[in-house]
C-alpha cells in the first residue's frame, strides 16, 4: 500500500504509528495513515483488518469525580 521510500511500517508492525499520514481530520479527531491504520486523537486505533486497539492510558493515573 505504501509508495514512500523507505516504506512505512505495515499495519501489523509494532511501530505502525510511524507511517505517514495521508488524510488528517483534526475536526473529527482522526488521521488515516498510509498503511491503512486509522489513528484517533485519544490514541485508539482501527486496523485495516477491523481489529480495534484500545487507547493508551497513563499507567497508575486515576481520575476521581468531584
Amino acid at each position: 500500500m505504501c509508495q514512500h521510500q523507505p516504506s512505512c511500517p505495515s499495519a501489523d508492525s509494532a511501530d505502525r504509528d510511524a507511517a505517514r499520514s495521508v488524510a488528517h481530520h483534526p475536526e473529527q479527531g482522526w488521521n488515516l495513515l498510509c498503511n491503512g491504520v486509522l489513528v484517533f486523537e485519544d490514541t485508539g486505533e482501527l486496523l485495516p483488518d477491523g481489529q480495534i486497539i484500545a487507547p493508551a492510558r497513563a499507567a497508575g493515573r486515576v481520575t476521581a469525580a468531584v
